[in-house]
Order: structure tokens, then sequence, then C-alpha cells
């Protein structure tokens, strides 16, 4: 699938409603042409990642969570037939069952914002030409949920297994249930958790560890011809990133543009098989958001184009594989600085557009 966004300007996902409705009205103002669900984490605990996209292991017991802590229960006598029952599950996705594969599913009370969007899709499309989802990524999950000794999930390959295959099975899920509308559909698998590689507390983190993991989440998507992109708001080795059969890359460039710069040769390469950036342009965090305007981030994105147009990359290029985005979601933010951060994305997008035409 061909891909040239040409500076369309979309949202990262979460958003600080508790109603979808206005998540929904802000979201649709802004970006009508690449609508995003909202995630709403003011709505409680229930919209909280173990509930949105782990409920299969809660429900098989692997994965208990008991209100005050979340843990693989691996000691359960019960722990190996309740593996059985799981890969079981799995095994039937992998092979078409439908049924199976709705077990992968967001439950009802856990994801208000991407029900009330597919209702709303089933309305009408509108402007869109594309629309998108997020799912959340396996290391971010599997350095928050430990066993019942307290080590982190990531550091066992079985558990680690466990929640790479819930999260592929639920991204696969998700974008056949976007893509009932027509449209194509983009899942950005948004995994800040890739900041650990490299550092000393996280020797054992493989670059290849990575890869394999974020391949298997977005595998089926791309597969069955969707677009995925993984989301990361901290300064990393992009390399790996680059390296991978992704259609977008999305990054902070406002705060961390800098970090792309030792990573030029690999990003000319993902540019080479069709890749995008998503430029994070407009900040979301220190309310730096509240000293720019439209102007100001367009001439610090003007800047940092220049920068890889000087290494070699053509401003063509740049324009065409570009998105333009918050530098992270808002979910923690007010409601008027969400409003802000996602009407400058707009107006920069409508000025980056203006002057290509």
């Amino acid at each position: 699938m061909s891909f040239q966004p040409q500076g369309l300007a979309t949202g990262i996902g979460s958003m600080p409603f508790t109603k979808p409705q206005d998540a929904l009205r802000l979201m649709k103002k802004y970006f009508p042409a690449a609508p995003h669900w909202p995630q709403l984490p003011s709505r409680g605990r229930k919209e909280h990642f173990v509930n949105q996209y782990l409920r299969p292991l809660v429900q098989t017991g692997l994965l208990v969570d008991d209100g005050d802590k979340i843990y693989f229960d691996t000691q359960n006598p019960a722990w190996t037939d309740r593996l059985t029952d799981f890969y079981g599950i799995y095994l039937a996705c992998e092979e078409g069952d439908q049924a199976a594969l709705k077990e992968f599913a967001f439950p009802g009370d856990a994801a208000a914002g991407f029900y009330a969007f597919m209702e709303d899709l089933e309305a009408g499309t509108g402007n869109a030409s594309l629309v998108k989802g997020q799912v959340v990524g396996p290391l971010s999950v599997a350095f928050q949920v430990k066993d019942e000794q307290g080590r982190f999930a990531y550091y066992n390959d079985q558990l680690r297994d466990l929640v790479v295959k819930t999260l592929a099975m639920h991204a696969v899920w998700q974008a056949g249930e976007l893509g009932r509308f027509g449209l194509p559909v983009l899942i950005f698998v948004d995994d800040p958790a890739i900041g650990v590689y490299g550092h000393s507390s996280y020797v054992t983190v493989t670059r290849e560890m990575i890869k394999e993991d974020l391949t298997a989440v977005f595998a089926g998507v791309r597969g069955a011809g969707n677009l995925a992109g993984v989301h990361c708001c901290d300064a990393v080795d992009w390399s790996i990133l680059f390296e991978l059969n992704l259609d977008v890359v999305s990054f902070d460039a406002y705060n961390y543009f800098s970090s792309i710069i030792p990573y030029t040769a690999s990003l000319k390469d993902f540019f080479e098989r069709g890749g995008s950036l998503a430029w994070g342009i407009v900040p979301t965090l220190n309310g730096r958001v509240a000293e720019e305007n439209e102007n100001s981030l367009l001439e610090i994105l003007t800047g940092e184009w220049s920068e890889l147009e000087g290494r070699g990359i053509s401003a063509e290029t740049l324009f065409k594989q570009c998105l333009i985005t918050p530098a992270c979601g808002t979910g923690l933010l007010d409601h008027d600085t969400t409003q802000k951060i996602y009407r400058l994305a707009a107006a920069v997008s409508e000025k980056l557009r203006s002057r290509a035409r």
C-alpha cells in the first residue's frame, strides 16, 4: 500500500474528557480528514490498558487484577490449563475464527471513546480519507505488569509472549472493526518504553527483542492491507523503528528532533521504502504550547526540514511522507489546552498543504 499523507493532521489518542461526545466534537472539528478514536483516561481505572487491551488474559485467569495490583499468577495450580485455554483461543484466531477474535475486543465499558467513534462513523464518514486507531505497545505493558514475585513480565519469555500475542490479536480485531467503513485504516502502536533501550538498568533488552515484539503486534494489521505505525515520544535509537516494515514512525518533533539526526541514513532508507514520519510538532509538555502559535511552529518545522534537506532528503519527500500531530496524547491536560493543541496541529497542517498547492 502506497501511503502519502501529504501533511494530514491527526491525533495520538488520549484526550482529557469523560464524555465521549465532547472528545469527538473537538477531534472532528480539527481532524476531519484523519479522525482517531479518543482514549479517555479521565473516566477512571476501567479505561486502564489492562481493561482495554488485556482483558483476555484476565478472563482466562492468567492475569490477576484485584484492584490493588495487577500480576501474572504463574504459581497457580491451574496455570498450565489456563495457558492451554488462552493459546487455544489465539490459534483459533490465527485460523480465521471471527468468534474467537471477538475475545480480544474492547469490553463495552472500557473503551467508551472507541464505541462512540464507531457509532459516529456508522452515521457517515464525512470528509475522512482515513481512520486512525491505536494500541498500547508491548514494552510499555511488559514493563508495568509483573509476576506474583514482583518481576517485570518483560523478563519472562512466556509472559512477554502472552502480552505480545494479546496485543497482536487486539490490533487485528480493532483494524477489522475500523475497516468496515471502506477507508484506509492506520493503527499506531504507542510504546514510549522503547526508550529503555540502551540504558544501563535495562542491558538485557536488545534491539532484536524490541523489533521482534513490535513486528508481531502490527504484522496482522499490515497483513490485512492496513497501515501500521509506531509512536514514541522520547529520544530513542530511531534506527530500530526505521528498519521495521512500518508505514509511519511518529515522534515528538518539538522536543526531540535532534535525536533523529544520527539516524539520517536509516531515515533515508525508510523514506525510500515508502515510510512516512508523523511530526509531533505541537508541544504537549510543560505548558510550552502557551508560547507558540501556528506560525512559530511552522517556522520550527521548516528549520527541521531544512536540516534534513541539507543531509540529502528532498523537500518533496518530507512533505509527501508527512503527518502532523501533537507531540503526544493530551489525556492528562485540561480541556482548553487540548483544544489549542488540536487547533494548532490543524493550522500547521493547513499551512503546509496550502503552501504545496
